[in-house]
């Protein structure tokens, strides 16, 4: 799995006052061109095909999640933040981790 092309990933940090009333939030940017943006699609397809089951116990145990790494200068541009791309369910129990809040 490598990214190709050129793609930079940023946490955006931003504030905004209103009536007196400061607000604090961050994004995170994801910009590319075309080969970069569609090789990350091709990263995050991959990721979500793999049958976690079918991996090794020793490579990736019950109850992990495959995930990998992506590193600023060498997988993706040296003005990114660090990345950690995986998946939300655990082998073999489909299960999320505590922290995570659903949309609805």
């Amino acid at each position: 799995m490598k990214i190709k092309g050129n793609i930079d990933f940023r946490i955006i940090t931003n504030e905004d006052e209103l009536d007196g009333e400061f607000s604090k939030w961050e994004e995170i940017a994801i910009h590319g061109d075309p080969e970069g943006l569609l090789s990350f699609a091709n990263l995050l397809i991959e990721i979500a095909n793999i049958n976690q089951d079918n991996i090794d116990e020793n490579e990736l145990p019950t109850g992990e999640r495959k995930h990998i790494y992506l590193n600023p200068s060498i997988d993706i541009s040296k003005s990114s933040s660090p990345i950690i791309i995986g998946r939300l369910d655990a082998k073999g129990t489909r299960e999320f981790y505590e922290c995570y809040t659903p949309k609805e």
